[in-house]
C-alpha cells in the first residue's frame, strides 16, 4: 500500500546528553525543549497562566518530564528526561466545522482530495484500502454520511495539518510537548491523563477506543463505532480532551527512536512523522496507543481516517 497508509514506529529532530559530574548536561532540541538521559535538578515552572489565554487553547505550564515507559513498546524506551517550556494547547482536536472554515477563507485542497482518495479500513475484508473519494468532509467515502461537524476533522495529511496550523497562527506539538500535556504538566506516571482504568467507578468509559478484539468485532460500550465529538468524555486535569483516543494526532516530529535521540543522533533518512494518543481504532491486544507513551508513524502525505491533529502556541 505505499508509505501512505503505513503506521510504525518513530521519533523527531535531535538531542544528546552527557553525565558531567553532579549535573546532568541537556542539550537544547528545539527552543521549547531541553532533553536529558539522567534527571537534572528541577527548575520553578511558569505555571502561573499569562493575561489573554487564546480563545479555545489551555495554558500547559512548563516543567520537567520523563518521557516513556519502562513497560511500553520498544520505541517507547529508553526513558529520556525533557525540560519544557510553557505553551498554549488546543483544548481539542480540531474540529470539522473549524477545518471547513479554513478551507472556506483558503480554498485550500488537502492531499486526499489532490490523490483522490484516503486510506479507510475495510471492515469487510479488514483490511486498509486507499478508497475513491473519501476526504476531510467525507472520510468513510462519497457514498457514506458525511463527518459531523463537531468531530475531529480526519483525512488530512501532516502537510495539511501544518497549513491549517499556520494559518490559524499556531504550530504543530513537538511529541515531547505533546506528552509533556498529557501528563498533566506535572510528569503524572499513571497510563492515560485521567488515571490507569479507561472505565470509571460508575461504569463510564472515558475515552473512545475499540471495544473488543481488533478488527474482529466491536462492542461500541463506549458509544461510538468511529469518531466521537470532541470533549465527549471530558477534561483531563489540566483541561484537555481527547488525549486518549478517538483520534491519533500529529506533531511536528520525524520518526526517531529515543536511543537516537540521546545519542545525539539526527534522523537517518526520515520517512514518517510521529503521531500521539492513538485512536478508536485501538484496543490493547492490537495497539494500546492510547497510553500517554504511545506513539505511532505515517508518512506526511498520508492521509487516514483515524487520524487528526490539534495545535499548539508559543507564550
Amino acid at each position: 500500500m505505499t508509505l501512505r497508509i503505513q503506521f510504525v514506529m518513530g521519533l523527531f529532530a535531535v538531542g544528546a546528553l552527557v553525565a558531567c559530574q553532579s549535573e546532568p548536561e541537556g542539550r537544547s532540541l528545539t527552543p521549547t525543549l531541553m532533553v536529558y538521559a539522567d534527571k537534572p535538578e528541577p527548575t520553578s515552572p511558569v505555571a502561573t497562566p499569562p493575561a489573554g489565554v487564546p480563545d479555545g487553547m489551555v495554558f500547559v505550564p512548563g516543567g520537567l518530564t520523563q518521557i516513556g515507559a519502562d513497560d511500553g513498546q520498544a520505541w517507547e524506551k529508553p526513558l529520556l528526561w525533557v525540560q519544557v517550556k510553557p505553551f498554549f494547547m488546543d483544548e481539542h482536536p480540531v474540529t470539522v466545522a473549524e477545518f471547513r472554515r479554513f478551507v472556506t477563507a483558503t480554498k485550500y485542497k488537502t492531499e486526499a482530495e489532490k490523490f483522490g482518495d484516503g486510506a479507510v479500513l475495510d471492515e469487510t475484508t479488514r483490511q486498509w484500502t486507499l478508497r475513491k473519494g473519501a476526504k476531510w468532509s467525507h472520510p468513510q467515502g462519497p457514498e457514506q454520511p458525511p463527518a459531523p461537524d463537531n468531530h475531529p476533522v480526519t483525512q488530512v495529511s501532516w502537510n495539511d495539518a501544518q497549513a491549517y496550523a499556520r494559518w490559524a497562527g499556531k504550530r504543530l506539538p513537538y511529541e515531547f510537548e505533546w506528552e509533556h500535556a498529557a501528563r498533566n504538566a506535572t510528569n503524572s506516571r499513571t497510563r492515560y491523563p485521567f488515571g490507569n482504568e479507561l472505565i470509571n467507578a460508575d461504569g463510564k468509559y472515558l475515552a473512545n477506543t475499540w471495544n473488543g478484539t481488533f478488527p474482529e468485532s466491536d462492542a461500541v460500550l463506549d458509544g461510538f463505532h468511529l469518531t466521537s465529538p470532541v470533549g465527549q468524555f471530558g477534561k483531563t486535569p489540566l483541561g484537555l480532551t481527547d488525549m486518549t483516543g478517538n483520534v491519533w494526532q500529529w506533531c511536528e516530529d520525524w520518526r526517531q527512536n529515543y536511543a537516537d535521540v540521546m545519542a545525539g543522533q539526527p534522523p537517518t533518512n526520515p520517512t514518517e512523522k510521529v503521531q500521539r494518543g492513538g485512536s478508536f481504532l485501538c484496543e490493547p491486544g492490537w495497539c494500546h496507543g492510547y497510553r500517554v507513551s504511545g506513539r505511532s508513524f505515517t508518512s506526511p502525505e498520508t492521509s487516514l481516517m483515524h487520524v487528526g491533529f490539534r495545535c499548539v502556541k508559543d507564550v
